[in-house]
């Protein structure tokens, strides 16, 4: 079993979980977002399983550089966004067969869910 993780490289919280599951010989394949791109088929799996606005990262610099109107209000604009901008989705996304098994990084939480 091996899990796909989602993000970019050169965020912190991204870092952290890598280093996390490396050290605990977990199996991964990273799933860079700048190179690869986001398929809108997964996000759109994604938003099945999840809330929009549990997959925006309101927290960080995409999303505080985003002029008030483009920000998004409903799942279509948040769609839209996050397949144009892929860095204000919320990192990591950990992925199990198509479904979110973590989302962002919380060592309580990975000590739970990967155990």
């Amino acid at each position: 079993m091996t899990y796909l993780v989602y993000g970019i490289p050169n965020c912190d919280t991204v870092k952290k979980a890598l280093a996390w599951l490396k050290a605990r010989q977990i199996p991964y394949q990273f799933h860079d977002y700048k190179k690869q791109g986001l398929d809108p088929a997964r996000l759109d799996g994604w938003l099945a399983q999840r809330p929009w606005d549990q997959l925006v990262n309101r927290s960080g610099t995409t999303w505080r550089q985003l002029p008030e109107g483009e920000r998004p209000t409903d799942v279509a604009s948040a769609r839209a966004l996050m397949l144009r901008q892929t860095s204000v989705i919320r990192r990591p996304l950990v992925e199990l067969d198509g479904q979110i098994v973590a989302l962002g990084f919380a060592e309580a939480e990975y000590a739970q869910r990967f155990a």
